[in-house]
């Protein structure tokens, strides 16, 4: 169901949004759980160590396709926040062309560059024949992954956070069980992780593609809307750029501390591996969490209430919090245990890299939840240089630190001491920068959900 999120208690709206999406994303996240469970429970450290070294290359082109799902559902909010349905069709459909042609591209240097990137991070000898085996596999599955990121963007766009919640939690349900399935009943190692990763993602993206346009025909505009407008793909491009931006550095800079991790041997690669996963889980959620606000702002900002952009922040920073303080007590305290979901008779050496990684960052989930939030509003407004600063600034300083702190004798931990500097200071940038924006003199009175002028906001 269509929902208008210009409308009624920002904090109740966003949180009813909200809430779903945090579902999808431990859904999303389930992929690559169940793919690091198979392989670490079922075959080895050193499959789990090729499976974790493979998945900071994958991040490469999810960057891309969630950068085209961004740019596209920030798009199509504010053409619905404004009421104008042929624009929103026309968003969708110039989306999906783009995107398609993009994807393609991506494929073909993912077959020609992977190999070489593997090497670039110093994947070890042992772990590189299934690090390219899972790789050859995820490439030919990238149509799935960019088109299902579009059509989840249009359901949020169209304030519909429940119908992509309930694809995922049938798919990733159904994609552990294929890794069990694959792994133990037809023994096929590291390769039937990846396919049944394809065939879950397929199956996924088919049906939620459906359901998008059927959504779409519903929607009733005086004439047929275009397929294609190329001012309405410079909109697009104008939030889908940066976040590629965005999301490709972080990914190209994990690439580069995963290069000084595999130079400490697999038992620390395999540890981290199994601790990042788990971080990633809590990160993916802030950074959805932060996706939904910047649909809630930029359905607003259609709208013209810009009061109600400063309520919905602190709507979104209150519900990361309550998010933080449990997620953060639980990997504090019991990361170890955690960890043996990932590792079946693991090394001291995975054990202790994991716990520690786990204990370093967990305090500091507090300050990059306020900073994704932060993010999301600028986003979906539009700020987009202001939110590339921030994020480039966490990267450069995470990057930098982890090569010098590696080299002191804090050795590995000196790489996950680097996170919290660069979440510190991105923070507090990313913060001052929306304090700055145009919603900080709105008239509280335009944030109490009554109806305003509808029209687009350029």
């Amino acid at each position: 169901m269509n929902r208008d999120l210009t409308v009624g208690r920002p904090e109740t709206v966003l949180r009813q949004f909200c809430l779903p999406l945090f579902g999808s994303v431990v859904f999303q996240q389930l992929y690559n759980l169940a793919d690091s469970l198979a392989a670490g429970k079922f075959i080895g450290e050193t499959a789990l160590a090729a499976v974790g070294s493979s998945y900071e290359v994958t991040l490469i082109f999810i960057a891309f396709a969630f950068g085209c799902g961004m740019g596209c559902s920030v798009t199509v909010s504010r053409f619905f926040g404004a009421r104008d349905y042929g624009g929103v069709k026309t968003a969708v459909s110039t989306a999906c062309l783009a995107g398609g042609v993009l994807c393609a591209l991506l494929m073909a240097a993912g077959i020609l560059g992977c190999g070489w990137l593997l090497q670039a991070i110093r994947t070890p000898a042992e772990a590189m024949a299934d690090s390219q085996l899972y790789l050859d596999i995820y490439i030919w599955s990238l149509p799935f992954v960019f088109f299902y990121n579009l059509a989840s963007g249009v359901f949020s766009a169209l304030g519909d956070s429940r119908t992509p919640f309930l694809f995922l939690a049938a798919s990733s349900t159904s994609n552990i069980a294929a890794d069990i399935l694959f792994v133990t009943a037809f023994d096929m190692g590291v390769a039937g992780i990846a396919w049944a990763t394809f065939l879950c993602q397929g199956v996924s993206c088919l049906l939620a593609s459906a359901a998008v346009f059927r959504r779409l025909r519903a929607l009733e505009t005086p004439e047929k809307a275009p397929l294609f407008s190329p001012s309405i793909l410079g909109k697009i491009a104008a939030v889908a750029v940066p976040t590629i931006l965005q999301q490709s550095f972080i990914s190209v800079g994990n690439l580069f501390i995963q290069g000084v991790i595999n130079g400490f041997g697999t038992g620390v690669m395999a540890g981290y591996s199994a601790a990042v996963k788990l971080n990633n889980l809590v990160i993916t959620s802030f950074t959805t969490l932060g996706s939904g606000v910047s649909n809630y702002t930029a359905q607003n900002v259609g709208a013209q209430k810009l009061a109600r952009v400063r309520a919905g922040f602190r709507g979104g920073r209150k519900l990361v919090w309550l998010l933080s303080l449990p997620l953060s007590l639980l990997y504090f305290f019991a990361g170890r245990a955690l960890l043996f979901l990932f590792l079946d008779a693991p090394s001291e050496t995975a054990l202790r890299t994991g716990v520690e990684f786990l204990r370093i960052l967990a305090p500091f989930y507090f300050v990059v939840s306020a900073k994704l939030v932060a993010d999301g509003v600028l986003r979906g407004a539009g700020r987009m240089a202001q939110f590339l600063t921030a994020t480039f600034t966490d990267l450069i300083l995470r990057a930098a630190l982890s090569a010098l702190l590696a080299q002191t004798a804090l050795g590995a931990a000196g790489i996950w001491c680097s996170w919290p500097v660069g979440w510190s200071v991105a923070a507090a940038l990313s913060l001052l920068f929306y304090r700055a924006g145009p919603w900080k003199n709105a008239p509280e009175k335009d944030a109490s959900g009554e109806e305003t002028k509808d029209r687009f906001a350029e």
